[in-house]
């Protein structure tokens, strides 16, 4: 019996040892909502000071979180399973956590868990819960989940489609927010063993300030602010999502999602007085809270339509104002003008019959005659400028009617050109000229030999370009990138040069004709695909000349000197290395 006392007095010191200890770890924790009071108050500034350094050979991402600096993962090309930590931010430096990211087909499936997170009402009424986050590189934000603490603590799975993004958490007012806050209390922190494709990208996205969702509501007056403390989280986020929608308007812009939403919040008030549980409640309260949200944001749009709207209804109406202002100042303008030039001939008018009354009875009748004369002479003078005039209107409207004929002929003349050629190739209109595309097919593989069918295709070109003796031509040859670069070059000269040669034979003028060969230089699709590269094989004829409007392009080297023979086709290949990719 003695043995007893003593083994409850055992038990009961380290029962006090260990809660004395609880309480010593507790105590960071304790101070911890202050110390976060004080950098919510800053928001942003207090998360621009922390800095993420690079770590050496760590495939990530790097996102530009606003104005820090988080990683992200590209896990496209991996397979199975690899993991991230989780750190707190300024707001909440003890927050840490981890997650696993498994690799299924065509999504990630993410286990979360978290640990010292303290309430997000700490940053203010508003902001009830946390949220998880998955950014972009392109900075596109996506809502994961709801962070539901248990004391201190929270565990989250979930998944998703995308394959490159880095993760955050944030407070937030309710969970079906569409935008992040700006309270970043976690991130994600890469771990040297983490697994993915390291390709580095700068992104930003927008995040909502601080306030930004009470905008149009005070926060001490939102429904959960004096709210029973024993009310589900789910159901105070409800009532709060549509507080804050119907502050921003959404009763009169989305009057039905409103009514959708209340009549699940009203279902969710009725649950909670009958006692139903937490799963019907939280069941409605969420969908009451994602209807909110939906006309909430619904309602933002409608009313920056509006807004648009109406600057472009004042702008138009300034406009018309001011155009009818300006056209009534210019017509009173030349009523002015005509009113005084009329004034001034009365008074000549009248200096002219005073003068001519006090003039002698006999040089009356000489004075007329002078005024007569001088009426003619006027008269005349007038009658020859308006002949002058009308001459030079005529001579213009000459001169420009030979323009727009000249412009119309060539027009005609190119368009003919672009018809005849297009029968027998591809060919397209473009400033340099009518561009004729002769596709690879038309020789023989890794050659520059002509095949039965480019010849036929050439004869009948040539013959459309004698019919036109005041065209050039410019022939390009181009390849892909597969082989090397000598070899490409070479190949694409000799294509050129067989297609020149072709066509001289067939009575091309030869000095009308420049041949080159671009190599792999100018590709018209990408090299990584069958069907790119074959578009890239290709030979160009360019057409121009004064007799379709265009001159021929800037000189440049030319294959073979234009007085040179033209060399007999070949069959073989061009010299190059033993193993040559087909061309």
């Amino acid at each position: 019996m003695k043995k007893f006392p003593v083994l409850m007095s055992v038990l009961l010191l380290a029962a006090c040892a260990l809660a004395q200890q609880d309480s010593a770890q507790a105590q960071p924790d304790s101070a911890q909502p202050s110390a976060a009071q004080a950098t919510g108050a800053q928001t942003a500034q207090g998360q621009n000071s922390m800095k993420v350094e690079p770590m050496e050979e760590t495939p990530v991402f790097r996102v530009n979180v606003v104005s820090r600096t988080t990683k992200a993962v590209n896990y496209r090309h991996r397979g199975g399973s690899t993991s991230v930590d989780f750190k707190g931010t300024d707001l909440m430096p003890l927050a840490k956590g981890k997650a696993k990211v498994d690799s299924k087909s065509g999504r990630l499936q993410i286990d979360a868990q978290f640990e010292r997170l303290t309430p997000a009402t700490k940053f203010g009424p508003e902001y009830l819960t946390y949220v998880l986050w998955a950014i972009t590189p392109e900075g596109r934000p996506v809502n994961l989940g709801e962070v539901l603490l248990d004391n201190g603590k929270a565990k989250l799975d979930v998944t998703t489609d995308l394959q490159a993004f880095g993760m955050i958490v944030t407070a937030e007012p309710y969970f079906a927010v569409t935008h992040p806050s700006n309270l970043v209390v976690v991130e994600n922190m890469i771990k040297y063993e983490t697994k993915g494709w390291e390709e580095p990208i700068d992104a930003k996205f927008d995040s909502l300030e601080g306030g930004q969702y009470t905008i149009d509501v005070k926060a001490a007056d939102l429904p959960a602010t004096n709210a029973k403390p024993n009310t589900p989280l789910e159901l105070l986020e409800a009532r709060n999502a549509l507080a804050i929608a119907r502050a921003a308007g959404a009763d009169q812009y989305a009057g039905d999602s409103m009514a959708k939403a209340q009549d699940f919040l009203a279902r969710a008030e009725d649950y909670l007085k009958r006692k139903q549980g937490l799963t019907p409640i939280g069941t409605v309260a969420r969908g009451a809270t994602e209807m909110a949200e939906d006309a909430r944001v619904l309602t933002l749009k409608t009313k920056e339509q509006e807004r648009v709207a109406a600057e472009k209804r004042a702008l138009q109406e300034k406009t018309a104002k001011a155009q009818a202002e300006a056209q009534a100042e210019a017509e009173r303008a030349a009523k002015s003008k005509a009113e005084a030039e009329e004034q001034e001939r009365l008074r000549q008018q009248a200096d002219a019959d005073r003068a001519a009354a006090e003039k002698a009875k006999a040089e009356a009748e000489q004075m007329r005659q002078q005024a007569e004369e001088a009426r003619s002479a006027a008269e005349a003078a007038r009658a020859s400028a308006l002949a002058a005039q009308q001459q030079a209107q005529a001579d213009a409207e000459k001169a420009r009617q030979a323009a727009e004929e000249a412009i119309r002929q060539k027009e005609e003349v190119r368009q003919r050109l672009l018809s005849q050629l297009n029968q027998v190739l591809e060919t397209k209109d473009t400033p340099r000229g009518l561009v004729v595309s002769m596709p690879d097919v038309l020789f023989s593989t890794n050659q520059y030999t002509l095949k039965s069918n480019a010849r036929e295709s050439l004869a009948r070109i040539a013959g459309i370009i004698l019919a036109y003796p005041d065209l050039r031509l410019e022939i390009e040859g181009h390849t892909d990138s597969t082989g090397s670069e000598a070899y490409n070059q070479i190949l694409s000269e000799k294509r050129a040069g067989s297609v020149r040669d072709y066509l001289v034979d067939k009575g091309v003028d030869l000095n009308t004709v420049v041949a080159r060969g671009m190599g792999e230089s100018d590709p018209v699709a990408a090299n990584d695909s069958a069907a790119g590269r074959k578009l890239n094989r290709r030979v160009e004829l360019i057409v121009s000349g004064e007799v379709i409007g265009t001159k021929i392009g800037g000189s440049s080297e030319m294959v073979n000197a234009p007085n040179a023979q033209p060399p007999a086709p070949q069959a073989q290949t061009p010299a190059a290395a033993p193993a040559v990719p087909q061309q």
